[in-house]
């Protein structure tokens, strides 16, 4: 993290081996961040208002005073640092958010999540390329290169998952939820691995096997990255189910989910994987097998701990952004005119909205015209809420503007420099007004009509569910008595393809209670600690 001398340094005595200007940054962090959580609490009922948008209008106020007190001079107290971002704030919310993910409501919704996350991205990112570079030119900005165009659509591309946890119920619209936020997390890991491709992109020998080679390069780092996330909490699960940690201290337990996690997301990149799709993953599955394994106190300790850590990074990252969207150098470094920087913004926002509804609505109506039951069938307002939940822009965003337009050795002048004012400009306009109107406009939409939602009702299973898994569970228990025969292989594949969800679960649980949970642990093991109650319910479930 890169400190910089944004106002002066105290004088410390001169045995202190602290720097100044790192102790004054770090202090008005921490005291923003207290009362951060103080007004969010007391703002908690409060519609239009949540602990991103607080924090962001917080960091902006913090900014002007610290603008006003330097009379005009930089407000950076700390210099926006991908590795902050990337390393340190990012893989704590992600993880918490698979970590504390219904399973079985986002697996439900999985193939939804990977159309809108992977497809959507990919027509997002050709429409908001394809427009900036035809509309900059006409607004006077000229110096741009195809890489740039084709950086900016992947950087607007980035939805901000951050926001979408506080302005979503997981409880109220688990539909909503899961489907927005999943594709959120797909969403960043697409727009990064685009990002990253087009960097290393050579513009002057671009044929049709580039694009394969994009195919392949995303499938290969999806695949390979969700794969390391299992494995890694498969392996926190058998060590701990194998060596009892709960036996000697809970705290054992406890710091090595933390740092298996952590572990996870630092070798993916080490490996130049997906370390969002890997972090994610592992909390999923660390949910369902390693959680189970650690004793109740540890349990208890870890729900509280990922979520109380993830709380605190979301607040620190909208914090940074607000009070570094101040900084004067950045604008003063922009040659262009207010009118200029408000068109970039405005034709940049625009493209963002266009984009974004070019795949939402096509591929929910595609998807509910080629199959699936009427129940399953995604509604017009759930359509647009999906679509203007995603509009929000955030951390993401900005960070890939810095790695793109931010010359760290040299300022960034001129063009480049308008471009990370305007992507600044968006993730705010974005955030406050589409983050503050979203709860209202869902409660609008969603809760006022008198026939409830059928994809946001409760994870039941419906008549038909029960009537399939009936039909599997008699062709199985036929197959395995008096070798009679049971239900015909056709059947089962009309099962599979008429109804893929039920079927695909129930063999799935069949396969986790055999073979996975006697290996790795889960739901209904129970370790054993001399003087501790054992977990009843688990062990009865």
């Amino acid at each position: 993290m890169t400190l910089l001398e944004a106002v002066p340094p105290l004088q410390l005595s001169s045995s202190s081996y602290l720097n100044s200007s790192t102790v004054i940054a770090l202090t008005v962090f921490f005291a923003l961040l207290c009362v951060c959580i103080i007004i969010g609490h007391l703002l908690e009922q409060n519609p239009w208002v949540n602990e991103s948008i607080t924090a962001l209008l917080l960091g902006l106020c913090a900014g002007g005073v610290v603008l006003l007190v330097r009379k005009s001079e930089s407000s950076r107290l700390l210099m926006f640092s991908e590795d902050l971002f990337f390393l340190y704030l990012l893989p704590p919310i992600i993880f918490n958010a698979g970590f504390q993910v219904k399973k079985k409501q986002f697996f439900k919704n999985f193939s939804t999540i990977l159309l809108f996350g992977v497809f959507g991205t990919i027509i997002s990112f050709c429409i908001i390329t394809l427009g900036a570079f035809l509309l900059f030119k006409r607004i006077g900005i000229s110096s741009l290169s195809v890489k740039d165009y084709l950086a900016v659509g992947a950087i607007l591309s980035a939805t901000d998952s951050v926001c979408t946890l506080q302005v979503l119920s997981q409880d109220q619209t688990p539909f909503l939820y899961s489907t927005v936020f999943g594709e959120g997390v797909v969403n960043d890991a697409t727009s990064i691995v685009l990002f990253y491709s087009v960097q290393a992109l050579d513009i002057s020998n671009i044929d049709a096997g580039t694009v394969l080679k994009l195919l392949g390069t995303f499938l290969y780092l999806f695949f390979t990255s969700t794969a390391l996330g299992v494995c890694v909490s498969l392996v926190s699960a058998y060590i701990i189910k194998t060596l009892y940690f709960g036996r000697h201290s809970t705290n054992r337990e406890v710091a090595l989910m933390m740092i298996m996690a952590y572990l996870s997301y630092m070798v993916a990149e080490l490996l130049s994987l997906s370390g969002i799709l890997t972090v994610f993953f592992c909390g999923i599955v660390m949910s369902h097998y390693t959680w189970h394994n650690v004793t109740e106190s540890s349990r208890i300790t870890t729900m509280h701990a990922f979520a109380s850590i993830s709380f605190i990074s979301e607040t620190f990252i909208f914090l940074y952004v607000g009070m570094d969207a101040l900084d004067i150098d950045k604008w003063k470094s922009s040659s262009a005119s207010a009118g200029t920087s408000i068109a970039v913004s405005a034709t940049l926002f625009t493209l963002v909205l266009i984009g974004r509804a070019a795949f939402v609505f096509p591929i929910a109506n595609i998807k509910n015209c080629v199959g699936g039951r009427d129940g399953s069938k995604i509604e017009f307002r759930e359509q647009f809420i999906i679509w203007w939940a995603g509009l929000i822009r955030g951390a993401v965003t900005i960070a890939l503007s810095y790695n793109q337009f931010a010359d760290y050795k040299e300022k960034s002048t001129g063009d480049k420099a308008l471009m990370i004012t305007c992507t600044i400009i968006v993730v705010l306009f974005s955030t406050v007004v589409f983050g503050s109107i979203t709860k209202p406009l869902i409660e609008a939409v969603m809760f006022r009509h008198s026939k409830p939602s059928t994809s946001d009702a409760a994870e039941a299973p419906s008549q038909e569910d029960l009537h399939q898994i009936l039909l599997i569970e008699d062709g199985d228990s036929t197959d395995q008595g008096n070798n009679q025969p049971g239900l015909p292989k056709r059947s089962r594949l009309r099962l599979l393809i008429s109804n893929p969800t039920t079927t695909v679960h129930y063999f799935w649980r069949k396969f986790d209670n055999r073979f996975m949970r006697p290996v790795f642990g889960g739901r209904g093991f129970v370790p054993f600690v001399p003087g501790s109650p054992t977990d009843a319910a688990d062990q009865n479930s």
